[in-house]
C-alpha cells in the first residue's frame, strides 16, 4: 500500500520553491528527506541544531518546521546568492543564524560537542572534515546525510566516494548508524560516547577550501 504524499509541509515553502526554480538551483533538499529532518528537530527540544549547505533554505524551512521556541538552528553556507533567497523568507524567525563563510572555516573554530542535531549537505561536514564535524555532536546527538543513491548529476569519479564514506562512518567507535533506502538515500549516526575533538589527518586531495554541495 503506497504512503500517502507529505503532509503537512512548511508554509514558507511554495515560496522558496518558486524563487529557487527561478534561479536555477537543483540541488535543494526533497519533501521526504525535510520531513525526517522536521522529525528529527523535534525530537530534540531546545536543541542546537548545524545546517552545513544552506542553499536557498528548503532544507532549513523543513527543520524550523520541527523545532520548538527553545531550539537554534546555525546554517552555513558560500553562497550568498542562494543564501538571500532562504533569509528572504525565514530571516524574521530568531531560531535561525545564517552563516555565510567557508565550512570548514566554520568546522574548524566551533567547539566540540555542542550540536544536538547536524545536517550535512555540503563538502565539508561530509566529504572532508568528517572527523572535526562528528566532534561537534553532543552525546545522542544526530549527524544525518543524503544524497547516497545514484544520481543522475553525479560527476565522474564521485560514485567511489560515497561507499567509502558510509564506511567511514560505520566504523567509527561511539556511533549507531542506520542507512535508509528511501528519497535519495539517507544516513543518519547517533552518537553513543562523549565527544572528543579528533586529529586524525584526511586525505591530501581532500578540498578543505570548499563549501560547494555534494552533487546529488
Amino acid at each position: 500500500m503506497g504512503l500517502p504524499d507529505i503532509d503537512p509541509t512548511p508554509t514558507v515553502l511554495e515560496a522558496i520553491l518558486s524563487e529557487t526554480t527561478a534561479l536555477g538551483f537543483t540541488m535543494a533538499s526533497e519533501p521526504k528527506t525535510g520531513a525526517l529532518l522536521a522529525a528529527l528537530a523535534a525530537g530534540k527540544p531546545a536543541g542546537r541544531l548545524l545546517e552545513l549547505g544552506t542553499g536557498t533554505g528548503i532544507g532549513s524551512a523543513w527543520l524550523l518546521s520541527g523545532m520548538d521556541a527553545d531550539s537554534h538552528l546555525d546554517t552555513v553556507d558560500t553562497d550568498p546568492t542562494v543564501v538571500a533567497v532562504a533569509r528572504r523568507h525565514l530571516g524574521t524567525d530568531s531560531r535561525v543564524t545564517f552563516h555565510v563563510m567557508d565550512g570548514a572555516r566554520f568546522i574548524g573554530q566551533s567547539a566540540a560537542g555542542q550540536f544536538d542535531l547536524i545536517y550535512a549537505d555540503a563538502w565539508p561536514g561530509k566529504f572532508t572534515h568528517l572527523d572535526e564535524t562528528l566532534s561537534l555532536l553532543r552525546l545522542g546527538g544526530i549527524y544525518f546525510i543524503d544524497d547516497l543513491l545514484p544520481q543522475s548529476n553525479w560527476p565522474e569519479g564521485h560514485a567511489a566516494k560515497v561507499p567509502a564514506l558510509i564506511d567511514a562512518i560505520e566504523r567509527r567507535p561511539g556511533f549507531v548508524t542506520v542507512k535508509l533506502s528511501w528519497a535519495s538515500g539517507l544516513m543518519l549516526a547517533v552518537r553513543t560516547r562523549e565527544p572528543s575533538r579528533l586529529t586524525t589527518a584526511e586525505p591530501a586531495e581532500d578540498i578543505r577550501s570548499s563549501n560547494r554541495r555534494p552533487p546529488g
